[in-house]
């Protein structure tokens, strides 16, 4: 019989060992990631890349959704197809006029721009000058000639760059009376009220989310946010109570989370037949132009509803692809807005993306059912007149933002510029902070000052040479300039340490190159006694 002393322990419990080759795939993914975010070129060259991305699939949607109406309208299924790649072709010249423009003298124009941006407003407001009352049911376009433009969509980048601007090196702002805060909120609230009045309830929503990025970033207290929340919601709780057709795209809003249509063939029609559209892609989708809901089924199929066409086409995956480039487009954006050390480019780059980024997802957010439809366009991607130039135009703003980034500037001038940096011509960045002039580029205080920094004092890694501090001491005794004694060090402790650690390395090389020295006179001696020697023994033997 055995005891309990004498029982063999029981065996640990085998637990299976992580694959290796999954571990490896991570680390090189994450690796690959984070070298990708190390490189100081990454926030411009990503950027450029999502815009020229979605720009181009933009183009490829709008025609595979728009052939049946364009076959109908033009007889031709390439009409809208055509008219949006023009439009997308002057939107990368304005983008690349963009990022040539430099950015003191984009600061410099910014309160010209806000005015040019209100009187577009104003000007929509006067009959026969506003235009698209009966079409669309709000008159928000101006016509010059054969061109088309939204001035909202101008708005919307004049108040991103003047309160840039005007908000720039302000600070934290924590007190709502503030005048700063109080002019910018006058401006953007008037601004606001005009879009609203045009009957263009999801234009005005967007920008009220555009002025409220901008206080953000500027540092606004959360609870003036709050509030700011608080005002919209009750503003969307007036509109569902206050009947029309805006009270009927909340009901149908609800229906919709719900999964309950009421009226699939009156109000919700549009609501449900994107959300077949997304039913029918189901993963991999139909394939490219295999699309059944732009047969004159699915209204404004390439406009508001193109990312229903979209999953529909391309699938869940092609749909998911969309997200992740808006994502990313966010990501990068804000990255370079906190990169940068010009208050001024930092918070119109931040500003912008959250502008672009927060327009995309609520599009696709009413076209899947979490959001009212509002009738936002889906940025670069949408068929439209002007907006696609005007979002072209603020990317290449925000790419230009990038391009200036401390990193990339030092970047650039330590190891040259990409090859797209010398294709397209642009001119060399710099890092110099921009100032807040007036008008036309003229302070009205007067110039700008720099602000005085501490002097410090700067210091060779191994010391001064001891040469060049005899012959500075020799050149003062000489001139009758006595020179100064060295300033005790008031810094910190660990300063006070760096600097002895630095002296005392001044002082190793000094007695090494002394000992040096003396080790070769020495030995320069040696072979001149040497050398003496065997002459002697020489002429002894001649003598002999």
């Amino acid at each position: 019989m055995t005891t309990g002393a004498s029982r063999k322990p029981a065996r640990p419990k085998k637990t299976g060992p992580k694959s290796r080759t999954s571990l490896g795939i991570r680390e090189r993914i994450s690796g690959a990631w984070n070298d990708l975010l190390a490189r100081p070129l990454t926030d411009y060259i990503m950027i450029m890349c999502i815009v020229v991305i979605l720009s181009c699939l933009g183009v490829v949607m709008v025609y595979s959704s728009s052939m049946t109406w364009s076959l109908g309208d033009a007889g031709s299924v390439w009409g809208t197809a055509v008219r949006q790649g023009v439009l997308i072709v002057i939107g990368f010249v304005a983008l690349w006029i963009a990022l040539r423009l430099r950015p003191q003298l984009i600061r410099n124009f910014a309160n010209l721009f806000l005015l040019v941006a209100i009187g577009a407003l104003l000007a929509v407001q006067v009959p026969g000058i506003g235009t698209g009352k009966e079409e669309v049911g709000s008159q928000s376009w101006i016509m010059l000639g054969p061109v088309q433009f939204q001035p909202s969509e101008i708005a919307k980048v004049a108040i991103a760059v003047w309160g840039a601007h005007y908000l720039a090196g302000k600070g934290p702002i924590k007190h709502w009376f503030n005048n700063h805060l109080m002019r910018f909120g006058a401006v953007g609230a008037g601004m606001a009220l005009l879009i609203f009045l045009e009957g263009d309830a999801g234009m005005a929503m967007s920008f009220v989310l555009v002025v409220l990025f901008m206080l953000f970033f500027a540092g606004i207290a959360m609870g003036w946010i709050a509030v700011a929340g608080v005002l919209i919601i009750a503003g969307l709780a007036v509109l569902a109570l206050g009947g029309g057709f805006r009270s009927s795209r909340f009901e149908v809003y609800f229906d919709a989370f719900f999964g309950n249509f009421h009226d699939v063939r009156g109000i919700a029609f549009q609501s449900y037949q994107g959300f077949l559209s997304l039913a029918d892609g189901a993963g991999l989708g139909l394939g490219l132009g295999q699309s059944r809901a732009k047969w004159f089924y699915l209204p404004e199929a390439k406009n508001d509803f193109i990312f229903a066409i979209i999953g529909e086409e391309l699938g869940l995956l092609g749909g998911a692809l969309v997200i992740a480039l808006f994502a990313g487009l966010l990501y990068f954006g804000l990255r370079a807005a906190k990169k940068s050390h010009d208050p001024f480019l930092g918070l119109m780059a931040a500003t912008l993306t959250a502008a672009v980024a927060s327009q995309a997802f609520i599009n696709i957010g009413y076209v899947i059912g979490l959001l009212p439809v509002t009738g936002i366009q889906l940025p670069m991607i949408s068929a439209g007149g002007t907006s696609a130039i005007i979002t072209l135009a603020s990317m290449g703003l925000l790419i230009s933002c990038a391009r200036h980034e401390p990193e990339t500037v030092s970047a650039m001038a330590s190891y040259g510029r990409p090859a797209i940096d010398r294709l397209l011509g642009l001119p060399e960045p710099s890092s110099q902070i921009t100032s807040n002039h007036g008008w036309f580029g003229k302070d009205k205080r007067g110039p700008v000052k720099p602000k005085p920094q501490p002097q410090q004092e700067t210091r060779e890694r191994f010391g001064e040479p001891v040469t060049s501090r005899k012959s500075a001491t020799s050149r003062n005794q000489r001139s009758g300039v006595q020179s100064e004694a060295p300033r005790r060090s008031t810094g910190s402790v660990k300063d006070r340490n760096n600097e002895g650690v630095v002296r005392g390395q001044t002082r190793g090389a000094r007695d090494s190159r002394s000992s040096a020295r003396r080790v070769d006179r020495s030995s320069d001696r040696q072979v001149d006694r040497r050398g003496e020697r065997r002459g002697d023994g020489r002429e002894n033997r001649n003598h002999r």
